[in-house]
């Protein structure tokens, strides 16, 4: 095998609440992690040259040490000397800077495409370590589907499948970044934290419309002050179908939750018109089943 096509897939948070922070500095969280059926193509292909390139569809991203898929495969090559030269190319949907981990995602597609297509024969837990390595998120990217994430997002509980729907995302022409909504929510007083428990008892049930109702995040109480456009965007799901809508991660995506995918597809309109997002698509869950990773060889 030569080269290897891997789709890596975006995710959203169906509840995210953070519960503290250690004495190094990072936050201690509670989340309800989907993967979603949005994604980019990573390809990673044998190289007779021995080094790393990289190219992706935007030329604002980097290509070299300072994007993560780079870092991913570099990690790998310094382990394991039976890997020569690799070329990757990512084509990306996701949107960038997003809150969906369109980063980490592409990171885990490429520790393990990297694994397969050298057969360096890594245990899916050692695959796991290396993710953590690059990210909190990673680990949970190379997992997929429904998860309960707890610690810094490493400590990942397999769930019951979210109920089958149809999901209409949309990301607004802003960057958010991650570290600063962090920052401040640390300077905050109260917050409103989301019902977790619930939403695992929802989950337990397949119950799609108490699960929606017991939706939240945390962190909108910092980012949607500092873009209002989130609020709005939120406000036309709604106002056309959906059972709730809400922002992903640190934002500033907004999805929405559509039992009926006419209504989705009427909503995705809606948004186009008012120019509120540039980016909006209509996916649905991604359930995981036999495989960590699609591929499409």
């Amino acid at each position: 095998m030569n080269v290897i096509h891997i789709k890596a897939l975006a995710k959203i948070n169906l509840g995210l609440d953070v519960t503290g922070t250690r004495e190094d500095g990072y936050h201690l969280v509670r989340m309800i992690m989907q993967t979603i059926d949005l994604f980019d193509w990573v390809t990673i292909r044998k190289s007779r040259y021995n080094k790393i390139s990289l190219t992706t569809n935007l030329n604002f991203l980097p290509t070299d040490e300072h994007n993560i898929a780079y870092k991913a495969a570099a990690l790998l090559k310094q382990d394991f000397p039976q890997i020569g030269g690799v070329e990757l190319r990512i084509h990306k949907c996701i949107p960038v800077a997003a809150g969906m981990a369109g980063g980490s995602t592409n990171a885990a597609a490429v520790l393990f495409g990297m694994n397969k297509i050298y057969h360096l024969g890594i245990s899916q837990r050692r695959l796991m370590e290396y993710a953590l390595t690059l990210g909190a998120d990673v680990p949970y990217c190379l997992m997929r589907g429904t998860a309960l994430a707890e610690g810094i997002g490493e400590k990942l509980t397999r769930l019951l499948p979210m109920p089958d729907c149809y999901i209409l995302v949309a990301k607004p022409p802003v960057s958010v970044s991650t570290k600063l909504v962090y920052q401040a929510l640390d300077a905050c007083g109260e917050l409103e934290h989301p019902p977790i428990d619930a939403q695992l008892d929802d989950l337990k049930r397949q119950d799609l419309c108490a699960l929606c109702a017991h939706m939240g995040n945390v962190l909108e109480q910092v980012t949607v002050p500092m873009h209002p456009e989130i609020t709005r965007i939120k406000q036309l799901m709604q106002e056309h179908g959906a059972i709730t809508a809400m922002m992903s991660g640190s934002g500033p995506t907004v999805f929405g939750i559509f039992s009926e995918e006419g209504q989705a597809v009427a909503a995705k309109g809606y948004i186009r018109t008012s120019g509120l997002a540039r980016q909006v698509y209509v996916t649905r869950p991604f359930n995981v089943k036999n495989k960590q990773i699609n591929e499409d060889q």
